[in-house]
């Protein structure tokens, strides 16, 4: 009788995905300080950084960048434009589409999150170079991911 090899799971610290996921989540936790600071969450952040580098998107232009569905983007929106960072107007060109833009406060925010690179350089003990160059492989490999799979990567 042959016996069937058994086909054991890979460790996880041997997986590419789930270095860059608990990297993700380290990231997250070396930013939150600073994040709690700013009354932000970080997926509040992320459309703000959105928003800062180009004011007035659409939810679905977000979206895309973020590589979100419009749905997940909206109450997430809600919530910013509770607390007077953004505002939610209806395209007059396409009443379909909703137009969001930074309020006075969401722009003044700017100048404050700048220290969060700064925060990511001195936990990770790596020098902005080599950040730099990690940012680039990864970009490089989420496209060739996303090329493959037929989608569109995240601008």
């Amino acid at each position: 009788m042959t016996r069937k090899k058994e086909n054991n799971p890979v460790p996880l610290d041997d997986q590419l995905c789930y270095a860059i996921y608990s990297a993700g989540i380290a990231i997250q936790r070396a930013y939150k300080p600073l994040l709690d600071e700013l009354g932000l969450t970080y997926p509040q952040y992320l459309v703000l950084n959105v928003l800062w580098r180009e004011d007035e998107q659409t939810v679905g232009g977000i979206a895309e960048q973020l590589a979100l569905e419009s749905s997940t983007l909206t109450p997430l929106l809600k919530r910013l434009e509770a607390a007077g960072l953004v505002r939610r107007t209806r395209n007059p060109e396409n009443e379909r589409q909703v137009v969001v833009a930074l309020t006075d406060q969401g722009r003044a925010l700017r100048s404050r999150a700048g220290c969060l690179g700064d925060a990511l350089l001195a936990a990770s003990g790596q020098s902005a170079a080599r950040l730099g160059e990690l940012n680039r492989e990864v970009r490089a490999l989420r496209d060739a991911i996303y090329t493959h799979i037929g989608g569109n990567s995240p601008a």
